[in-house]
């Protein structure tokens, strides 16, 4: 089980996972199925208290990650806050632009910035684990792109030269923060 609600996520997860040897349900394709809301500190804790929330909806293995764009200038923040950053009332363009108005006037060498991703991995069977992805860029001064969700119109990647809001799914899937962590917790999930 992926225990996520946002659509977007669990088809990025979905298509990272690929050809694992387990049957995948997204949280978000149960009808009424809940998370608790993201009180931890940290990101491996908010993991694992949706991990643990979405295993009493059934699954032998559950996975649920959480991540978060850190900007230097900003000193890490939105971080473990991102998706909750200015607010409930802003939707992912809110909070993009949100984010650009709190770097107005800052130099593009000074928006230096990352996406982190960690993943925990609950089962019955053994204690909980986590694994993480990272991912460094800079904040671009405008959004840029059609593709991904969130921050993403707004996350230049050096080594690829475009926002990652500008990469096509297969290439964004090879270098991404959240398709690291991925990689990594395959070999969890391997045994």
């Amino acid at each position: 089980m992926l225990a996520t609600l946002n659509r977007a996520k669990a088809r990025e997860l979905v298509a990272l996972l690929g050809d694992v040897p387990y049957t995948i349900v997204p949280l978000c394709d149960i009808p009424g199925a809940t998370l608790p809301e993201e009180t931890a500190e940290t990101y491996a804790g908010n993991a694992l208290l949706k991990a643990h929330a979405a295993a009493r909806y059934g699954g032998d293995l559950v996975m649920a990650d959480d991540s978060g764009l850190e900007v230097d200038a900003l000193g890490g923040g939105p971080g473990v806050r991102s998706a909750r950053f200015g607010g409930p009332g802003l939707d992912d363009a809110g909070r993009t632009a949100l984010l650009l108005e709190r770097l107005r006037g800052v130099p593009l060498e000074r928006r230096t910035a990352r996406f982190r991703c960690v993943i925990a991995v609950v089962s019955a069977a053994e204690a909980p684990r986590t694994v993480e992805g990272l991912a460094e860029g800079l904040i671009a001064e405008a959004p840029r792109g059609t593709g991904g969700f969130g921050y993403d119109p707004v996350f230049f990647y050096p080594p690829r030269g475009r926002t990652f809001a500008e990469l096509g799914d297969a290439e964004k899937s090879g270098v991404s923060h959240r398709a690291l962590a991925v990689r990594a917790a395959r070999t969890l999930l391997a045994g």
